[in-house]
Formats: structure tokens, sequence, C-alpha cells
């Protein structure tokens, strides 16, 4: 499997046949206008086949700008058919008030090239509910916010990395050179022994090994 990360919590995951897109993010320039830097490049040229979408806020909604006539799941919980098979989609929410403050998020989780997956979105609980973790099970390839503030941060993805047995972690939605916000993944990368930083945004998942943390290079 070949992943892409494009910043903040969108992703391009591509097995040579079918491409699964996560969480793209459009312009988001007015942040601007709010002291907010997010430097990441306008995502262009993607094309994919499932189109995956955790919570409905602008960095992470931006349908428009994937191409190819992709399926789109959305902001939704259940068990849905999809290009790639099976995607189980679990309810949660962005924050620690059942949603009442940042509205609901999905966890989605599916099987891609014989890897478990799940994303977490924008995770925000205190943690994750015994129901959420039984319908979640065991993945291979754990894609989880560490940057704090408005979802969790070290310790939660730590302990959340530990339920979830993952074979590789990359975090996501955490404060980089191209933006002015969030927490870094400094304190959520201490936690760890091996800890693999790389010189660019994408690269091909290792065929064995783990548990693992990959840190792409933001793009």
């Amino acid at each position: 499997m070949h992943i892409h990360w494009y910043g903040q919590s969108a992703f391009r995951l591509d097995d040579g046949e079918l491409t699964v897109a996560i969480d793209p993010f459009g312009d988001m320039s007015p942040l601007a206008g709010r002291g907010i830097r997010f430097d990441y490049p306008p995502i262009t040229g993607l094309r994919a086949d499932l189109l995956l979408i955790t919570h409905e806020h602008r960095d992470h909604n931006a349908t428009e700008v994937v191409a190819g006539d992709p399926v789109v799941l959305r902001s939704t919980a259940g068990r849905l058919d999809s290009p790639v098979g099976e995607v189980l989609a679990i309810a949660s929410e962005h924050d620690e008030a059942a949603g009442t403050e940042r509205g609901p998020n999905t966890i989605f989780a599916f099987t891609f090239d014989g890897v478990r997956v799940a994303h977490f979105g924008d995770f925000g609980q205190a943690r994750l509910r015994p129901e959420q973790a039984a319908a979640l099970g065991d993945v291979d390839l754990l894609l989880i916010p560490v940057g704090d503030g408005p979802t969790i941060g070290a310790e939660q993805a730590a302990t959340i990395t530990g339920q979830t047995h993952a074979r590789w972690i990359v975090p996501m939605h955490y404060r980089t050179e191209r933006t002015s916000f969030l927490e870094t993944a400094d304190a959520f990368l201490q936690r760890f022994g091996d800890v693999q930083r790389l010189d660019a945004p994408d690269f091909d998942l290792p065929a064995t090994g783990g548990p693992q943390v990959i840190v792409p290079a933001a793009p």
C-alpha cells in the first residue's frame, strides 16, 4: 500500500488498483484573517474510488478537490458497502461534551490491500468508550490525531494505540512548520521506541514489522 499525507488529516491510500481519499481540506485562506497559519499546499491531482469524510469541518470535508466520481461516505455510522468492501463507521464525538461543542465525528475502519486501517478523524472524546473499542477491534494501520486542543493529545492517543494493538501508527492533526496551531507530535512520539521520521510526505507501508510509528514529512 502506498500512502500520501497531504497535511492535517488528509490522506491518499493506493493499492495499485483502487484509491481511498480521507478528509481532504479545501481553501483554508480565511483562517489568515483570524491570525491562524495553514500553509499546506492545495490538494491537486487527487482521484479516488472511495472518499471518506469523518466530520463536517472545512479542513476535512472538501469533496470538491477529489476527482474521479468517488463513492462518498460522510459523517455517518454503520457497516457500509464501498468499492473496497465493507467500511465500518463508528459514531464518536469531536469533543468531551457528547458532541455539543464541536459536533459528531466518525471513526472509519476498513481492510485495504490486506491491511486493517482505522482513521480517527477529529476524535475529541476523553477516552475511547468500551463499546467503541469493541466495535473497532484490532487494527494494523492507525491514523490518529495527536495535537490536542480540539482533538486528543499525546496521552489519549498513546492509550488508544495500545487498545488497538496497531502495527503501524501514523500521527496526524498536529502542528508542523506549515501550521501555527495545535501542539506538535513530540510528546506523542516520545512514548514510543521505534519512530521512523521520513523525508517525504508519501511512503510504502512496510510488508512486515511493528509496532512502529511512521512520521511522514510535512508536505
